[in-house]
């Protein structure tokens, strides 16, 4: 097993998912009264592995199209875009 690449995917994501408004949505609905805890909790968790699992095979079919280089310098560009957008944004 690769543990240098899972924990460099651990960490990346966690750190990515802290504050997002993913994490902000799952505080909203667990802040209810009348949900259980569990129950936001097994619905955001089973919505994050599905994300994760679409992440992983669109991701394998682009670098089969696509080298890793080029999407390296795409999704770090996308990134940049949108944290552009959200402190232009009002």
């Amino acid at each position: 097993m690769n543990w240098q690449a899972l924990s460099s995917v651990f960490i990346t994501v966690f750190l990515a998912e802290i504050g997002d408004k993913t994490q902000l949505a799952t505080m909203l609905f667990s802040a209810k009264g009348d949900i259980s805890k569990w129950m936001v909790f097994a619905g955001s968790a089973t919505a994050l592995v599905l994300a994760a699992a679409i992440g992983v095979l669109v991701g394998g079919q682009l670098e089969k199209l696509i080298s890793p280089q080029t999407l390296k310098v795409v999704a770090g560009l996308g990134f940049i875009g949108v944290g552009v957008w959200t402190l232009l944004a009002k």
